[in-house]
């Protein structure tokens, strides 16, 4: 009995093996010679309008955020911009932004520190305080360390933090009573 199964199971493998060469064989003979390409796939829109900017180019300052001299804060695009002298482009630089936002419209430096402990247990310097919301200051600040990671979203915190470059250029820039635009 054992045979005549182990032969039943034979037959059937090469059985199966058979139909399978066979329609290998029919698709491979009606099969185009020269396949075409697949269609070339639309790329990827960009993340942001900032990861599509020339960086040889200059960030154009948002529409409605004043004028004259003054410091721009976009939320939403997560940059900064130094408005001075009309002659001259303006200083923009990207930012880590708080877990605490302001809302957009006008305020005035009202602080300034060279250096602190951040909200944050961090060592801080060039801290620019322009609002206060939620009972949070909030202002622009560089890390000692010039790191930039997110802020921890269970805390509230009121630190717009920058580069140790860029915090020296706002640190020169938004002196007491400057004026600071918040757009969204």
């Amino acid at each position: 009995m054992a045979r005549s199964s182990s032969g039943i199971v034979a037959g059937l493998t090469a059985a199966a093996v058979a139909v399978v060469g066979f329609l290998g064989y029919q698709a491979s003979a009606t099969a185009p010679a020269h396949p075409p390409k697949a269609a070339a796939q639309e790329p990827a829109p960009a993340a942001s309008p900032a990861a599509k900017q020339d960086p040889a180019k200059p960030v154009a300052v948002p529409e409605g955020s004043g004028t004259g001299v003054r410091v721009v804060y976009s939320v939403g695009q997560k940059r900064v911009w130094l408005v001075g002298d009309p002659a001259q482009p303006p200083k923009s630089f990207m930012v880590m932004p708080s877990t605490v936002h302001p809302k957009p419209g006008t305020y005035t430096v009202g602080s300034r520190s060279g250096s602190v402990t951040g909200s944050d247990g961090v060592p801080i310097e060039h801290v620019v305080r322009f609002a206060s919301t939620e009972g949070v200051a909030v202002g622009f600040s560089a890390r000692t360390d010039g790191a930039l990671p997110e802020p921890d979203p269970n805390k509230k915190t009121g630190g717009i933090r920058m580069t140790r470059a860029d915090g020296d250029a706002m640190w020169g820039f938004a002196t007491i009573a400057a004026k600071v635009v918040v757009v969204p």
